[in-house]
């Protein structure tokens, strides 16, 4: 038995995490309370801030979300410690280097020197002392194009928007998004990591920007929808400025239903005191029914916050999984879980 809080010694259950950004940081917190084989499977179309210059200035991926994946992994020893606060590290200051952290640099400086995006970000994970892999989503650099109503005189009216920033911080609503180019390739090494996981999770996360791409590529899709794992969606604590602004729980199921109609998935879980007990529960139900899904509740939140307390995410997944890739109790076993069985 694992206490939450600390790292199993074993190798534990085979996670795969999807995601970008904060969210996909704290379900990489909380999946290494579980063990030590986690593949993060990050997005890639950032192009705001340090990523989106090297992104314009060298071609590379946007190395930011994969660093921040690299430190949610990294070993918790002083000495590796040292080097993730390094990474982390953002310059300051008014000249060319300012705003960039050092670990997009690192990245972006391997990626040139290895030829490979996936051999450089395997380098960082030694470095680093991490025991599974962080991957792109893709080998290339990607574009989000969404649709967006509200910015027009008739509110029926939708304009196209491009860019994941501007998606992000558009005042408008999101109808849809949609990855430029269309079909891209997904990375094979992120297919076979969904394959063989024993637990698959997605989100929390930006919701049209860092979690509903994870199922616009077709190859991750089906990797996706024929995987034998379990397949939990995190949803978000509060909807977010901008991006999902005034979108309940149910609201946020049905958008990933309506971008992915055929894709199954287990659970849906949900802070508990973000969906209090009533009517909401009932509708979420239904959305989550779309995909086939049970819905979960459980307290997940950090105290006085919108963030996931990584502790408790790791426990309401450990409840799901075990170290043998056998499914847990059922949902009334699971409501409430404080510690991972």
């Amino acid at each position: 038995m694992s206490e939450v809080g600390t790292e199993t010694e074993g190798p534990g259950p085979k996670i795969v995490a999807l995601g970008g950004g904060h969210g996909l940081y704290a379900t990489l917190s909380a999946a290494r309370l579980l063990g030590h084989d986690v593949t993060a499977i990050v997005t890639v179309a950032d192009d705001g801030g340090s990523s989106g210059r090297l992104r314009a200035e060298l071609g590379v991926i946007p190395p930011g979300d994969l660093r921040m994946a690299l430190a949610a992994l990294a070993r918790s020893d002083e000495r590796t410690q040292l080097w993730t606060d390094v990474l982390q590290h953002r310059f300051g200051g008014t000249g060319a280097l300012a705003g960039h952290s050092v670990g997009n640099l690192i990245l972006a400086g391997l990626t040139e020197v290895l030829g490979d995006p996936i051999a450089a970000l395997d380098e960082m994970v030694r470095m680093l002392g991490i025991d599974g892999r962080v991957l792109p989503m893709s080998p290339i650099a990607l574009d989000i194009e969404a649709d967006v109503s509200g910015l027009e005189d008739d509110p029926r009216v939708s304009r196209v928007i491009r860019g994941q920033v501007a998606v992000a911080t558009t005042p408008g609503k999101v109808r849809r998004v949609r990855l430029l180019p269309p079909d891209p390739p997904a990375s094979a090494d992120a297919l076979a990591a969904i394959d063989e996981a024993d637990l698959v999770v997605l989100g929390p996360g930006s919701w049209f920007s860092s979690v509903i791409p994870h199922v616009l590529v077709p190859e991750q899709l089906a990797a996706l929808a024929r995987t034998s794992a379990p397949k939990v969606l995190v949803l978000n604590l509060a909807p977010e400025l901008g991006e999902t602004t005034g979108f309940s729980a149910e609201r946020h199921v049905h958008v990933l239903s309506q971008h992915a109609p055929d894709l199954g998935i287990d659970y849906v879980l949900v802070d508990s005191a973000s969906v209090p007990e009533g009517s909401n529960r009932e509708h979420v139900a239904r959305a989550a029914a779309r995909l086939g899904a049970e819905v979960v509740y459980v307290d997940v939140a950090e105290n006085g916050t919108h963030a996931h307390h990584y502790g408790k995410l790791a426990a309401a997944l450990g409840s799901i999984v075990t170290p043998t890739g056998a499914t847990a109790p059922t949902a009334a076993g699971r409501e409430g879980i404080t510690s991972w069985p």
